[in-house]
């Protein structure tokens, strides 16, 4: 089934961001491994630091992390499908 214009679109706009994805989520673990490396001395330092909202940040980047990791493998599958689908056709 031929895709539509739109989706067309939405699908070389994907895989034109493909490395993006990777550089958001490369990003995003250094970011994360940083941050837990800094409250975990900051708690290491003081007992009483609050570490359970920060922990939470954390966990929040990652699952970013993860989100971008997966949209830059989906882009390759997409990438793929798009050139077989152009052989086919030709």
């Amino acid at each position: 089934m031929p895709l539509t214009g739109a989706e067309s679109r939405f699908a070389e706009r994907a895989v034109r961001r493909r490395r993006v994805f990777l550089a958001l989520s490369m990003a995003s673990g250094v970011i994360a491994a940083g941050l837990a490396a800094y409250y975990g001395y900051r708690r290491l330092s003081d007992p009483t630091y609050p570490l359970g909202a920060h922990a939470v940040i954390v966990l929040l980047i990652l699952l970013n992390a993860r989100m971008n990791l997966r949209q830059y493998r989906y882009a390759g599958v997409l990438a793929q499908l798009m050139q077989a689908g152009g052989d086919a056709g030709a």
